[in-house]
């Protein structure tokens, strides 16, 4: 009875485990994923010969769990760091760009990145002053709108196409990096064409300014885009989205490989069942694993913030004075963007997209932990 009773306690420790380790990963595919991370898989901790209780027994995170949850986290991310979002959205359009570059004078990084931040605060400010409270979460709507499908898609298509592929492809279906680089580029490049109308609509509410607002709200926008530009322009920007779908796959590689690590410390400090662990070693773990996710973020992010500014570029659709639209395409809108505004203009808006990215990738990753732990006990 002994033995079975710690075999028992061994499995729901793995169990818990799992649940913590691959917090973006299907019930089912941890099973098979564990092994990379911990050395061993969750079957290994049944108990043999006459034993009751099976792999069967392990209690499975239902799919509306990993929806919900990431529902959640996304909301609490966007909430929190809209402010910062509307400021990086106008100052990678061309008209703030020509306004607020002004101010960046010194060649020197070091004074650079301490201009940028007195930049942000200095339009987060105008902002409050000229147009109110309100305008600090313009596009907060249908952001929110976005964030559910959004994570959703990514998180079911990157988990399902891992699966698939290590199910198919891997050795002892084990997972390996280029899984990771596959599944990415996949989830980003669905994710990207089912939610780029809502983005682009986003970002148009963001660029409306108070004083001269076309808007009434998220469905006046989209209304008034289906009428004067057709609706085909609800993709605008979207070949840049496919762009962004390298920095997420990066991110998601990282992520992956930072975790890994993790699991693997905690092994070698705690051992294999983790007994020992206090609620302070779990918090640490936790967070560790939330700040991988930020970490991940920031690499990711200045490695593909251009296709960023170019992607805003296209949604936000200025017209030349002959009534022309003034980007075109991709290729040509950086080549443009490149031949006016030179090459730090690629990066405008990076202080206050890294102010906002970073700490929504913790908090969206953190909360996504925390509220599939509550809703699977």
């Amino acid at each position: 009875m002994g033995i079975q009773k710690s075999e028992e306690e061994r499995l729901l420790i793995l169990e818990k485990d799992a649940e913590i380790a691959y917090p973006f990963l299907a019930s089912d595919e941890r099973s098979s994923t564990f092994k990379q991370g911990y050395q061993y898989e969750i079957k290994d901790a049944i108990p043999k010969g006459n034993s009751k209780l099976t792999k069967e027994d392990v209690k499975q995170t239902k799919p509306w769990v990993h929806f919900v949850a990431g529902g959640i986290g996304g909301t609490v991310g966007a909430v929190v760091t809209c402010p910062l979002d509307v400021v990086k959205t106008r100052l990678q359009s061309d008209v703030y760009h020509q306004l607020y570059n002004k101010t960046i004078k010194s060649s020197n990084p070091i004074i650079q990145t301490f201009q940028h931040l007195t930049e942000t605060g200095s339009v987060l400010r105008n902002m409050y002053i000229n147009e109110g409270a309100r305008s600090l979460f313009k596009g907060l709507g249908p952001n929110l709108v976005g964030v559910i499908p959004a994570r959703s898609i990514n998180f079911f298509t990157y988990g399902a196409t891992k699966s698939w592929l290590m199910n198919n492809f891997g050795k002892n279906k084990k997972e390996e990096t280029w899984m990771h680089l596959v599944s990415g580029i996949n989830a980003g490049f669905v994710t990207s064409t089912a939610t780029n109308p809502i983005w682009l609509i986003k970002t148009r509410l963001q660029l409306d300014k108070s004083s001269n607002q076309k808007f009434k709200n998220s469905f006046d926008c989209f209304k008034h885009i289906i009428k004067n530009e057709g609706f085909t322009s609800l993709y605008k920007g979207l070949s840049a989205s496919y762009l962004g779908g390298i920095e997420s796959t990066i991110q998601w590689v990282l992520y992956e490989q930072m975790r890994i690590f993790i699991n693997k410390r905690s092994l070698q400090i705690h051992g294999e069942h983790g007994i020992n662990k206090t609620t302070k070693d779990h918090i640490l773990e936790w967070s560790a694993r939330s700040g991988a996710a930020g970490l991940a973020k920031f690499m990711a992010s200045l490695i593909t913030y251009p296709h960023e500014v170019v992607r805003t570029r296209l949604r936000q659709a200025p017209l030349e004075s002959t009534g022309k639209p003034k980007y075109t395409g991709l290729i040509q809108c950086f080549k443009l963007v490149f031949k006016e505004e030179g090459f730090a203009s690629m990066y405008g808006g990076l202080t206050p997209h890294l102010l906002r990215t970073v700490p929504n990738s913790i908090i969206m990753f953190g909360t996504w932990e925390l509220v599939v732990r509550l809703l699977s006990n």
